[in-house]
């Protein structure tokens, strides 16, 4: 699993069948330092997330398993809302 912040929305008009229904976000990928890094994401939100949580998700194919069509093209899915970090520089 990953750690990202949700920055934003992705509105599709027409999706196919599998992802109907279901939000998409945009997430910035995040250090355990929560420093940004790499490219944002498309996310499929199966856990009510919105813009500003710090979330974890999955990506490749366990990330088409949060889905219940198990065969699915999902690259990435957001599986839950992260509260606090504990690291040795963070206690």
């Amino acid at each position: 699993m990953k750690l990202g912040k949700v920055t934003g929305r992705v509105v599709c008009s027409t999706k196919i069948e599998s992802f109907e229904g279901i939000k998409l976000l945009l997430v910035q990928p995040m250090d355990e330092h929560l420093v940004p890094y790499g490219d944002p994401l498309v996310a499929f939100d199966t856990i009510q997330s919105g813009t500003g949580d710090l979330v974890y998700y999955e990506t490749s194919k366990e990330a088409g398993r949060v889905l219940e069509t198990m065969m699915n093209p999902c690259d990435a899915a957001i599986v839950g809302i992260v509260d606090t970090i504990f690291t040795e520089n963070n206690k």
